[in-house]
């Protein structure tokens, strides 16, 4: 997996891995350029504050990008200048899928939206995952697009 440092400071308490795209930013308009504009991207709804305050408990944010390369960067970029805090941004390299990233990283809790517009939960990030490390992992589903202020982490 690469990796995007976005803070330093990595607490060793209990991480979180967001998904981003459909998860907590969506495009501002909803046309074919917005969604591959990623600079067109607005958080949705709360996930800003929400992301902020689960940080303050003690957690550290990995966020999981459908982006690769240049346009990581350039996510992990859009990131910070939304004002989303975190430790780092993933992405998948050559070869690589969601899988590998989430097993890497082992977070306790995995937030991802439901890839309804991509043809569902077959596409999602955790839907590959072997059995013993789902049972590692407190995987929460949102809808796609909705956000996460519903989410209750425990």
């Amino acid at each position: 997996m690469g990796y995007i440092i976005i803070d330093k400071i990595k607490n060793n308490n209990k991480k979180i891995m967001i998904f981003v795209e459909g998860t907590i930013l969506k495009p501002k308009h909803n046309n074919f350029f917005s969604r591959i504009n990623m600079n067109g991207y607005v958080p949705i709804s709360n996930a800003i504050e929400i992301i902020k305050n689960w940080q303050e408990q003690g957690y550290e944010i990995i966020y999981l990008t459908s982006q690769t390369g240049r346009r990581a960067m350039k996510m992990a970029q859009h990131l910070d200048e939304l004002g989303f805090v975190g430790s780092m941004v993933g992405y998948r390299q050559k070869y690589q899928d969601y899988t590998t990233l989430i097993k890497e990283e082992l977070p306790d809790i995995l937030v991802e939206d439901d890839c309804e517009s991509i043809g569902g939960e077959t596409n999602m990030c955790s839907y590959k995952l072997p059995d013993n490390i789902k049972d590692e992992i407190k995987i929460i589903k949102v809808k796609e697009f909705e956000g996460i202020d519903d989410v209750k982490l425990y």
